[in-house]
């Protein structure tokens, strides 16, 4: 990969997310590795962020979806009142193609050569024991296995951390946290979403789930047979008549199209950048949906790998997660007492947090 590709430059530069501090090109013939790392803000501290292993139709594709993605983290990171700013790394590929262990050792040390401005962990495409191996040439690496010093999977308290994002905003509309007798829809029932099932029906909720991984649903049906499955995402948002929708998948979920078509009150889960372009949250608030802000609620398995730099405690972590009741809760507090959308108010309330480190 070269920054010469005009493309490319064009996106780093004039990016509508513009801002970000540093953004590296990587690239290893030998293994084949083609990777964006991608830093927003290191005001608050060492940027922390995933890294995506990801198809790209282009180098401007993934580069865009890096600046975007650390961009996310930097608020995401500042709403849960971590010690770090936001980065994002992106992989360039098929992995179930190319990933192999020599890539991600290559992988390794070029998150090594920023020298702790950029602490990786997972993320699509990426799991605990790909983290492993990258560890062995990166010490700023989290997401390990337990068996190598880290806190293994953090999908386990994004998970509990949408949750208790749908438990407040449930406590907002209705009047009650409960999600007992709610419809619910999820979109992804991957590594986030089967969990997230999971806490939607010990809570009583009735859930609809589709995927675009036939597996992934066959396996929650085959568990939960009260759990019903739908064709695709346009049928879950359109004819379910759902209570809440949870975008578990990859981003842009929200766009003009999909709002028009929304059955749901509110809209709480744990896909980055739900967001399709400015604009859409406005639309979701001219329509009377809650949106609960994504990175908001997603931010548990962030808190979990960043107190794994500590020495990891499940408990503790668990806690912090517990807590995104509450920050969701004044994040629809301030959106009503300043007459804007729920996720312009979380972005003010970030903003000024990042502004006050610097």
């Amino acid at each position: 990969m070269t920054a010469a590709d005009n493309g490319v430059l064009h996106t780093l530069f004039h990016s509508e997310q513009g801002g970000h501090e540093q953004v590296v090109l990587c690239q290893d013939r030998a293994s084949g590795l083609k990777a964006v790392i991608a830093l927003h803000s290191t005001a608050l501290g060492p940027a922390l962020g995933g890294t995506r292993f990801y198809p790209y139709a282009s180098e401007e594709e993934a580069v865009t979806d890096a600046l975007n993605l650390a961009r996310g983290m930097s608020y995401k990171n500042a709403m849960a009142g971590l010690g770090h700013g936001g980065g994002k790394a992106v992989i360039i590929g098929d992995p179930e193609q190319i990933k192999s262990e020599a890539l991600l050792l290559a992988y390794g040390r070029f998150v090594a050569s920023l020298g702790g401005r950029y602490v990786t962990a997972c993320d699509v495409g990426t799991y605990v024991s790909d983290m492993d191996v990258v560890a062995r040439e990166c010490r700023w690496t989290t997401g390990r296995s337990p068996e190598n010093g880290g806190a293994g999977d953090s999908s386990v308290l994004t998970a509990f951390g949408v949750f208790q994002g749908m438990r407040a905003s449930a406590q907002h509309l209705w009047g009650d946290p409960t999600l007992r007798d709610r419809r619910v829809g999820v979109a992804g029932v991957g590594k986030v979403g089967h969990h997230l099932v999971e806490h939607l029906l010990a809570d009583g909720a009735e859930v609809v789930i589709t995927d675009v991984r036939e597996e992934s649903v066959r396996r929650i049906v085959h568990r939960h047979p009260s759990v019903r499955a739908v064709a695709d995402t346009d049928a879950l948002i359109r004819t379910e008549g759902l209570d809440i929708y949870a975008p578990c998948a990859l981003g842009g979920a929200l766009n003009d199209e999909s709002v028009a078509a929304l059955t749901a009150k509110v809209v709480c889960g744990a896909a980055n950048n739900q967001l399709a372009h400015p604009g859409v949250e406005k639309d979701l608030a001219d329509r009377a949906i809650l949106y609960a802000p994504d990175y908001v609620v997603n931010a548990g398995g962030v808190i979990q790998v960043a107190d794994e730099l500590h020495g990891f405690d499940f408990d503790r972590c668990k806690a912090k997660a517990a807590n995104i009741f509450d920050t969701t809760l004044t994040i629809f507090a301030r959106a009503k007492q300043d007459g804007i959308p729920p996720a312009a108010a979380a972005d003010r309330i970030a903003e000024q947090r990042m502004a006050d480190a610097r």
